[in-house]
């Protein structure tokens, strides 16, 4: 169990149960609350009682493919989760970790002091996302859309909901208040407090997505446009109310 004093809770998914016993011990020292589990079984018995407030995952489990475990956490949940793996991934690894929704990378061997610094950063942007704000009320309309700032909820022309992570979100209110406006990827990275040194592209994977979500008509343009050498774009008019 976790300890149930007001601290973080980080579960730690990794098959090594030396390297797992001297995270625990390590963030246990920094006011953080740490337990490993090795199997995907046990990580998702985790999540599903509410219990951590960041996830730390290995990749590669034991017989088991730790992505996997990513991608049903990602379907029910925003838990921050940190990749740590044997040796350095290659690019398109490292892009498919990020575009299913994991926060951050890192290889072994690690120094904790970084991992304990990153760890943090995550969980003060949780934090600031999560806390209310005087602005975050009315709306944003766009092209047959809506966003509702107090509920953070996306719908489709057609008035379905459009679930979107924090990330997402953060993103498009960006695009929103700077309509017509190009906005760079440094600008971006720091609007939406996207970690910027985890891999250069993943504001680009990030954006991918958000193209992803806000398809309603595949032969009308993108609402999110490209600007060669410059950033991106929110192509369409928006009213806010």
């Amino acid at each position: 169990m976790f300890d149930e004093r007001n601290v973080p809770n980080i579960l730690i998914v990794d098959k090594d149960r030396t390297f797992g016993q001297i995270l625990v011990d390590y963030l246990g020292r920094n006011d953080l609350s740490a337990r490993q589990v090795t199997t995907r079984k046990d990580a998702l018995e985790c999540q599903e009682k509410g219990e951590p407030d960041l996830i730390i995952l290995d990749p590669q489990l034991r017989n088991e493919d730790g992505l996997d475990v990513l991608k049903t956490l990602r379907r029910a949940t925003d838990i921050p989760v940190i990749i740590v793996t044997e040796d350095k991934l290659d690019e398109v690894d490292r892009v498919v970790g990020l575009e299913l929704g994991a926060d951050d990378y890192l290889a072994k061997p690690l120094g904790l002091r970084e991992l304990l610094a990153r760890i943090r950063a995550i969980l003060r942007r949780q934090a600031h996302a999560l806390a209310p704000r005087r602005s975050d009320r009315g709306k944003f309309r766009f092209g047959g859309w809506e966003l509702r700032l107090k509920t953070r909820e996306l719908k489709d022309p057609r008035g379905q909901p459009v679930p979107l992570t924090k990330g997402e979100y953060a993103l498009l209110i960006a695009f929103l208040e700077a309509a017509g406006r190009p906005l760079s990827r440094e600008y971006l990275l720091q609007a939406t407090r996207i970690h910027e040194d985890i891999f250069d592209r993943s504001i680009d994977v990030q954006i991918l997505r958000l193209r992803r979500k806000l398809v309603d008509d595949a032969s009308r343009p993108q609402l999110i446009l490209t600007e060669r050498g410059v950033g991106y774009t929110f192509a369409l008019p928006v009213l806010r109310s």
